[in-house]
């Protein structure tokens, strides 16, 4: 069913104006830090299975999955970075986890130090197969990227185990992960090793999950049974048709589906994943491309309800699992909207998860601050360098440098440039030829884009056109040709791809009360935000002169290297008593400039506020 494949990190070399900072960031900051947090909070050292009662650092249920997420992490940095020191660290490493692994195949330093007697027993809520599942990938990531067989046969010891646990044969159990991933991590292992018992596992999990007898629910007992929503546990995958509960874990659990759809060539199922996907498009995504609106619950709630700040959620974690869902319905069909939301999300509700610097980071990515904002975590207005769940941190570890492996995908005699970033792409087609290519430009500031080829043959080449582009041209050596090239190419050939870039003002449906009367500014795929910093006026005093045009700029200090904002002109609207209550005085206007950044790098140059969503003139 598959029609692309995805690159491995080390198969893509960014050199654009974002991803290529951010995974250069990421190798030099970001995976040091984690690395040190994930040793300091206790995280590697309960691979010893030696804490005992009085000791810091009580392990904790989710632990496992935050070191397995940074090994990952250091795999795919040393697939682009070879670094001794940091290899060495990384088979350290995996000797420890390893050497934790029981007689029988499992692996779970938390139920088997601390209660090794409830093993199993708290499937909704104990995330020992969420664990699993990033132990797993971070397996998978190693072999891929580095050859190394350590901890991939380690861990099919452990999914051997897991196997011989669960599912409808006789002997084994019924259950099914509280936190969603072990489905796809199964995948990605099934697809390493050809064993056909991972594919049966994860098609289980799948399958059986929110079916009766409900597993959940006798486990959780009748009295404090929600209906199982929460646990995207409601009702079987198949029948579910809207996007419900927890986001991260509904994205992952639907990014599974998507994998056992494409490996047993089920239809049904892809088309429940296309729903499931089409829902959280068109009725429940942030402008920015971040999920999760509902911040008691961290979850999905009803259509529209898209709250800018205080009550929101849009997790970083949540963000990721929608790219990565994403991009695997876009190799599945071949559909372009699948990459409009997976761009969406990378150049904003996920980058806006982490500093520049790389160490420190969002948990909720807020669209509005402003002084009187109510805040429900500590992480929420001011990035953090870890939280007691981090999640986030260790997620953006092993996801900044897979940034690469969006831009393109290779299927039978094709490679499809997904996302025009410059980059050099060296691409393995199903039938095993590489294809290279050098991409330059500036993108996503600037819709100009050389592709270079330097592999003959004979192949197609396609552009992705964005839905956000009205207008663009395409040219091959020179001569005017359309975005899909089937040609016998030479090597030096030249295609040059323009995207016509000018600043779009958008406005959201009015179902979204709280954005009603406000616009917002957007480029390309980048949206835009208003930061304190830059303004003569408080933002939310500010009221933008969509009539008056729009200007580009690159002086902003303090933010990367050739970043582009936007300025214009805005009417500083205010009451000349500030401290009333209410007044049926009419406001004082006055003209002034205003200056919007990327949304995804505010909060890099101090505390301010901040808005997405403004007020028109």
């Amino acid at each position: 069913m598959r029609k692309f494949n995805r690159p491995l990190p080390g198969d893509i070399r960014t050199a654009d104006p974002v991803f290529a900072e951010r995974i250069k960031v990421c190798i030099a900051e970001t995976i040091p830090a984690t690395m040190r947090k994930t040793v300091e909070t206790g995280r590697l050292d309960a691979f010893k299975l030696n804490w005992k009662e009085g000791d810091k650092n009580k392990p904790h249920i989710f632990w496992d999955s935050d070191t397995a997420k940074v090994l990952e992490g250091m795999a795919y940095c040393l697939a682009l970075n070879p670094d001794p020191e940091l290899e060495k660290n990384y088979d350290e490493w995996v000797e420890l986890i390893c050497s934790a692994q029981q007689e029988d195949g499992y692996l779970n330093t938390y139920f088997t130090r601390i209660e090794s007697e409830k093993r199993w027993a708290y499937l909704s809520w104990g995330h020992e197969l969420y664990c699993a599942g990033h132990l797993i990938e971070a397996a998978v990531a190693g072999y891929e990227c580095l050859g190394k067989r350590k901890l991939l046969d380690c861990i099919c010891r452990y999914a051997d185990y897991i196997d011989s646990v669960f599912g409808l044969e006789e002997g084994k159990r019924r259950g099914w992960p509280g936190h969603e991933e072990i489905e796809l991590a199964l995948i990605k292992l099934y697809r390493v090793t050809g064993n056909k018992r991972y594919l049966k596992l994860a098609s289980y999990f799948v399958n059986d999950r929110g079916t009766e007898p409900n597993v959940f629910k006798t486990e959780i007992g009748e009295a404090n049974w929600d209906g199982g929503q929460n646990l995207q546990a409601h009702r079987p995958v198949r029948e579910q048709d809207s996007a419900v509960g927890h986001a991260v874990r509904a994205v992952y659990l639907y990014a599974g589906m998507a994998d056992v759809a494409d490996e047993e060539n089920d239809v049904a199922l892809l088309e429940v994943c296309e729903c499931l996907f089409e829902d959280i498009r068109q009725h429940k995504m942030y402008i920015t491309g971040g999920i999760g609106s509902g911040f008691a619950g961290e979850k999905f709630t009803i259509p529209y309800d898209l709250t800018n700040s205080s009550l929101m959620y849009a997790e970083s974690c949540a963000t990721i699992g929608l790219a990565q869902f994403a991009i695997r319905m876009f190799n599945i069909t071949g559909n372009n909207k699948y990459l409009d939301v997976a761009e969406l999300a990378l150049y904003n509700g996920a980058l806006s998860g982490i500093s520049t610097r790389g160490d420190t980071y969002f948990y909720t990515n807020y669209l509005e601050v402003d002084d009187n904002l109510v805040t429900y975590n500590s992480g929420a207005k001011v990035r953090q360098p870890w939280f007691a769940c981090s999640c986030c941190p260790t997620s953006f570890a092993r996801f900044i440098p897979q940034l690469g492996t969006f831009l393109w995908s290779a299927g039978d005699n094709e490679i499809a440039m997904n996302i025009p970033a410059a980059c050099h792409a060296d691409l393995k087609l199903k039938d095993g030829r590489r294809v290279s290519c050098q991409v330059e430009g500036d993108y996503p500031y600037d819709g100009k884009i050389r592709i270079t080829m330097e592999t003959a043959g004979n192949y197609r080449l396609l552009l992705r056109i964005p839905s956000w582009c009205k207008q663009y041209t395409v040219t091959m050596n020179g001569k005017t040709t359309d975005s899909v090239i089937q040609r016998n190419w030479d090597i030096g050939d030249v295609v040059e791809l323009n995207l016509e870039m000018p600043v779009s003002v958008i406005r959201s449906n009015t179902k979204i009360t709280g954005n009603n009367g406000r616009i917002a500014l957007k480029r390309g795929p980048v949206v835009y935000a208003l930061e304190q910093i830059d303004q003569q006026v408080p933002v939310r005093e500010t009221l933008i002169d969509i009539d008056g045009g729009f200007r580009l700029f690159r002086d902003l200090p303090g933010l990367p290297e050739g970043t582009v904002g936007i300025t214009g002109k805005a009417v500083h609207e205010y009451f000349q008593d500030s401290n009333a209550l209410y007044t049926d005085e009419p406001p004082t206007r006055e003209d002034v400039p205003f200056k919007a950044i990327p949304y995804a790098l505010w909060q890099n140059r101090g505390d301010g506020n901040m808005a997405i969503w403004l007020r028109a003139k």
